[in-house]
């Protein structure tokens, strides 16, 4: 009968549809696979962000930068990497510049390979600035400064602390919001050199003070010379505070 045969024949292409389906979604999973080739070079470019966020963190810890953060792009390629049939060793190559961080990948073996990749990062912390405009040589002091967070990535010498910028003084005049940076600050000048001094020696409970005239400038903490008014020997002093400078050689006796 026509209806006996269609029913066959319908029963044999259900038949060869379930023998060829696991072929099916075999061919399909390949495909899947083949269109993720570039997968293991996504894999490489995320653990060389992760170790460059490693080595600024280590950096970052070393210059004492407070609350730092990083943002790192790596710089990908047109280039497929092949697959490696182990695990792809990273190294850093040169970390110096932030900008410029050079790392590589390489895949052991004689039939392996080696590529250099690139990244390039930006770092941010709380570092102290000028809260107000400051004159040059003009000890700064607590209200002039305060910490902000600002992109520090070209700066090297940033300050953490607002203890350790107050009480210094700027080689030159600064703007409200400038990051304070130790290459330009320096303990004020205390002693200018031909001014009068008051040389003061202590030992244990006597104290003898005579007049002296500075022939160096200095800051507090700082070796000077320092010549006696009364004999003109010169001697060489430490400036203790303003005006007043102590023997050298009777520090730390």
């Amino acid at each position: 009968m026509i209806y006996s045969d269609n029913y066959v024949a319908a029963s044999h292409k259900a038949r060869a549809f379930r023998t060829l389906l696991p072929s099916l979604f075999l061919i399909t999973s390949l495909y899947s696979s083949a269109g993720r080739a570039e997968l293991p070079a996504d894999n490489i470019f995320l653990q060389v962000q992760q170790l460059a966020q490693e080595q600024l963190a280590q950096q970052a810890a070393s210059a004492g930068l407070l609350e730092p953060l990083f943002q790192v792009t790596v710089v990908k390629t047109t280039r497929v990497m092949p697959a490696c049939p182990v695990r792809v060793a990273l190294e850093v190559q040169d970390s110096r510049s932030p900008q410029r961080m050079r790392f590589v990948a390489s895949c052991p073996g004689t039939a392996g390979w080696r590529y250099e990749i690139l990244a390039r990062a930006s770092i941010s912390a709380k570092v102290a600035v000028t809260s107000v405009p400051v004159n040059a040589n003009t000890p700064l002091q607590a209200g002039d400064v305060a910490l902000e967070r600002r992109d520090v990535t070209m700066v090297t010498d940033s300050i953490a602390s607002l203890a350790a910028v107050v009480g210094q003084s700027s080689r030159r005049s600064l703007r409200a919001g400038e990051v304070l940076r130790e290459s330009q600050l320096a303990s004020p000048v205390l002693v200018r050199r031909g001014s009068a001094v008051n040389i003061v020696a202590r030992k244990e409970q006597v104290q003898v003070s005579t007049a002296g005239v500075a022939m160096d400038p200095g800051a507090q903490g700082e070796i000077i010379r320092v010549r006696n008014a009364a004999s003109g020997t010169v001697i060489r002093a430490v400036v203790t505070e303003a005006g007043t400078v102590a023997p050298a050689d009777l520090q730390g006796r």
